[in-house]
């Protein structure tokens, strides 16, 4: 299996090739370089830019920013897809609905409660709680989600949603 996580893989067919995508977060650029791949135009942002490996292709914008601290950088911009991965800043949630394009996608995986037994994130405040991501982005079309242990690519709690906005 490829580094990219099953659930952006599974859910990849909903994103067309000349489709805008925003990895936020996007931390080695993994799903930056896979959506660029597709022939999406990519936005890669992360507030450490050190650790990124998507620079150099012509699809892939790259931002630094301090999504914790700083504005939204993307006030006037919207994307046909907004994939997060192992990230979660529960203040942006209102800010990623409204930054989706009407027929756009989130794709969105990180860490739930009960991943503490099997590492980091183990702080509680960078867990999900249960059925959260399906309650924050109620008024979105739940496509799919998942909640639960799971082996791969390493043991971990995780909770998973790809929705679509009207």
């Amino acid at each position: 299996m490829s580094d990219i996580e099953s659930w952006i893989e599974k859910q990849a067919y909903l994103v067309d090739s000349n489709h805008t995508v925003l990895d936020l977060a996007c931390g080695g650029g993994r799903h930056a370089r896979y959506f660029a791949e597709k022939g999406c135009h990519v936005t890669a942002v992360d507030r450490d830019l050190t650790k990124i490996r998507a620079q150099g292709s012509e699809k892939i914008t790259v931002l630094e920013a301090d999504l914790e601290s700083d504005d939204w950088p993307f006030s006037d911009a919207s994307f046909d897809c907004i994939v997060v991965v192992n990230y979660l800043w529960r203040p942006l949630f209102p800010v990623l609905k409204a930054a989706i394009k009407p027929g756009g996608h989130l794709i969105y995986s990180t860490f739930a409660i009960g991943n503490e037994a099997y590492g980091r994130p183990s702080n509680p405040h960078f867990l999900l709680t249960t059925g959260e991501l399906k309650t924050a982005f109620s008024d979105l079309d739940i496509l799919d989600f998942e909640e639960g242990y799971r082996a791969s690519p390493k043991p971990a709690v995780r909770q998973s949603i790809v929705a679509c906005k009207a």
